[in-house]
């Protein structure tokens, strides 16, 4: 009987995928052959190498059969795939049976296959399958054979293959191809530029492939100079092109085998610009329940087109994207494309909103933003809510930044965003997303100014202010609060308005202006009782203390953090009563009641870390190290100065890094280890100086009493 040798030959510059080619080695040698046959089938996405490792593989792995290999283009994704039929006609002559005596039934032929290889060792590569019905005749049924599949769906029904999901490249090893097809010396001349250039082909082999045979053959070409071709993310699809080679051709073979539903899904599913998208955001986009979009998602998933990294949140390739977008540029109305990016817009505003209803109980913000009829998450609990913020806060900043950048936004759409942004707001307590909170804020005000949005401005302003805020940029954050009051009078939105009262305040209270920061708590309170909002009102009650305290009237400053906490636990609120004794908790602090302090500092600090509010676990952790200096505590207050700076570096905080460092300092210093507590302080002065914070005139007056003692 012939022997056949049909494999294509190798990749002479075949790179990386050393673990893989190891793993499907082992599966071949069959240690457990006696079992059955050893399958693997390899899927992925159009040009992410298949077929080049099949190959490599079945290459390398010749000794381990020497009766031969046996090869089909099954064409799976072509118009006109390779009937199974056929494929076995051609495997037959291959093996010396002459054409007039090959059986006619697709059964017939498969069974005189099977028997043919019935005592042979021989290996079978079935390239480019449709499905597992184009290939389960195809497969021998002998246990010293083995067969390698390539197929850009996943063939979980297969049974008994060891099923091999193909990722794209390690950056690594498509720097490594790019040289080994371009030339390593231009590659390692410019390697900073190569691994802009790999990037930019998201690590596909195909696109790096492609790129780098234009390099070859255009010696005049620096690496840098396919940078900036590759950069513009409309043009980059038609860089990646030469010969008879393009990765848009490639993805169009996928695209091509999709029924219409599944096609519309693609394109609209390529809008969004976060990096990836939920089941539940992506059903919004599709304007399918959550159970019709996860049944066509998967669907995309199985013919790798989309990728699922984790259960429920699924993601394109760069590549892929780019072409997805394109074919929805095509294929879709403008007015489609804007009305599904406004549906996911809505979602995720109603989603933020009743997060931020029950993050801050009581508040009147949730209850303010707009309204678009769309239908978000429900949540359980206040922790459930501020996770689900943290987990798609990504996509929605993207969504949010979108918006902003989006020629023509309509009015709606700018304040829908902004409204998006205020919503987000309890993100601001657990001290992640600032840049993100600053970028996209500043980018969505520029077009809501640009477009004379006045209420989105208003709310692009309130939220900036918190944001410059806490990072203690305490100038810039109070002239966008005073632009924000004067919009908020001038649009007559009392809600922010109310806000922006108590923010000013607050400001003005840090900033040590004690006697204007309480006339802004008064304007706030005002405000609050005007529409009705308990909530504000004893927010500002609390605050207040802290200006109480300034002006030398303790009474009034436990006064006032008793009353806003007794109306926080009257409406219920968790989040109120926390911020409530973490107020009253300084004012007991002050005046000497330093068991009660700690009683109140304990508590909320345990809300605060439950419901990963890390700024205010910080401030904390500060207070209770204050309050056990005051007792002579040295210990217990290093402790917490010391979980109080951790949290400030984590979250990166430099004002709250300076405050625990300066408490850090005292609680040394009471200790007796006076070298290791002045370093703290003085590491203290540096930060206050640098933020322009007025306590770093404590620190050196600190400092220099302890030279002087």
């Amino acid at each position: 009987m012939p022997r056949p040798a049909q494999l294509p030959a190798a990749v002479p510059d075949f790179t990386g995928r050393t673990g893989l080619v190891q793993r499907l080695l082992t599966l071949l040698r069959a240690e457990g052959a006696g079992e059955g046959v050893p399958i693997a089938a390899m899927s992925g996405i159009g040009g992410v190498g298949k077929t080049t490792l099949a190959v490599h593989v079945a290459h390398l792995a010749g000794d381990l059969f020497p009766a031969g290999q046996l090869y089909a283009d099954l064409r799976g994704y072509s118009a006109e795939p390779t009937a199974p039929e056929t494929a076995l006609v051609a495997f037959l002559r291959a093996l010396g049976i002459p054409m007039d005596v090959i059986p006619d039934g697709l059964a017939e032929r498969s069974a005189l296959f099977r028997s043919l290889l019935a005592d042979r060792r021989m290996l079978v590569l079935l390239d480019n399958a449709r499905d597992a019905e184009q290939v389960e005749h195809l497969l021998p049924g002998s246990a010293g054979c083995a067969a390698i599949i390539t197929s850009r769906g996943k063939l979980a029904d297969l049974p008994a293959a060891r099923l091999v999901d193909l990722d794209v490249m390690e950056p690594e090893e498509a720097l490594s191809l790019l040289a080994a097809v371009a030339g390593p010396e231009r590659v390692a001349a410019e390697r900073a530029a190569a691994m802009d250039v790999v990037a930019a082909c998201g690590f596909l082999p195909l696109a790096v492939r492609i790129v780098a045979a234009r390099l070859a053959s255009r010696p005049s070409w620096t690496v840098a100079s396919l940078v900036p071709r590759l950069a513009d993310e409309r043009r980059r699809l038609d860089e990646m092109k030469i010969g008879n080679l393009a990765v848009s051709a490639t993805f169009a073979l996928g695209y091509g085998q999709l029924d219409a539903r599944q096609a519309r899904a693609f394109r609209l599913l390529s809008l969004p610009a976060g990096s990836g998208i939920s089941a539940f955001a992506a059903a919004a986009v599709l304007d399918l329940t959550p159970a019709e979009a996860e049944d066509v998602i998967e669907s995309l998933v199985d013919a790798s087109l989309l990728e699922a990294p984790a259960s429920g949140r699924y993601r394109f390739h760069d590549l892929l994207k780019l072409f997805a977008r394109r074919q929805a540029e095509d294929a879709e109305e403008p007015a489609a494309r804007a009305l599904a990016l406004r549906r996911l817009l809505g979602f995720y505003l109603a989603s933020a909103g009743a997060a931020h209803r029950l993050a801050y109980e009581g508040s009147a913000i949730a209850d303010n933003l707009t309204d678009l009829g769309a239908r978000g998450h429900s949540f359980s609990s206040a922790d459930e809510a501020v996770a689900w913020l943290s987990a798609e806060a990504e996509d929605m900043f993207g969504a949010i930044a979108q918006v902003a950048g989006a020629e023509g936004a309509s009015g709606q759409d700018l304040l829908t965003a902004a409204d998006l942004l205020l919503a987000l707001e309890p993100l601001l307590e657990s001290g992640t997303n600032q840049r993100d909170f600053e970028q996209r804020t500043s980018a969505l005000l520029t077009a809501a100014g640009r477009a004379g949005e006045r209420g989105g401005e208003l709310r692009c302003r309130y939220v900036l202010g918190r944001v410059l805020f806490g990072a203690n940029r305490l100038a810039e954050a109070e002239a966008h609060f005073l632009a924000a009051r004067t919009l908020g009078e001038e649009t007559g939105d009392r809600i922010v308005l109310g806000e922006t009262c108590n923010a000013l305040a607050v400001v003005a209270g840090r900033r040590r202006r004690h006697t204007e920061a309480l006339e802004w708590f008064e304007r706030a309170t005002a405000v609050h009782r005007e529409t009705g909002n308990p909530a504000g009102e004893a927010l500002a009650s609390c605050y207040s203390a802290r200006d109480h305290l300034g002006l030398g009237r303790p009474h009034d400053a436990i006064a006032a953090a008793e009353r806003g906490l007794a109306v926080f636990s009257e409406i219920g609120s968790g989040a109120g009563m926390a911020r409530a004794r973490y107020h009253l908790g300084n004012v007991l602090s002050h005046v000497g009641r330093l068991n009660e302090a700690v009683v109140h500092h304990a508590e909320c600090l345990a809300f605060f870390r439950a419901s990963n509010q890390r700024v205010w676990e910080q401030r904390v952790c500060y207070r209770l190290a204050a309050t056990f200096i005051a007792a002579g505590r040295f210990a217990e207050a290093a402790r917490h100065a010391e979980q109080a700076l951790t949290v400030s570096r984590e979250i990166t905080h430099p004002y709250g890094e300076a405050q625990s460092l300066a408490a850090l300092g005292k609680a040394l210093a009471g200790l007796g280890e006076t070298g290791r507590g002045r370093q703290a302080l003085v590491k203290a002065l540096d930060v206050f100086t640098r933020l322009g914070s007025p306590e770093a005139d404590d620190i050196r007056a600190l400092l220099r009493e302890q030279v002087e003692t």
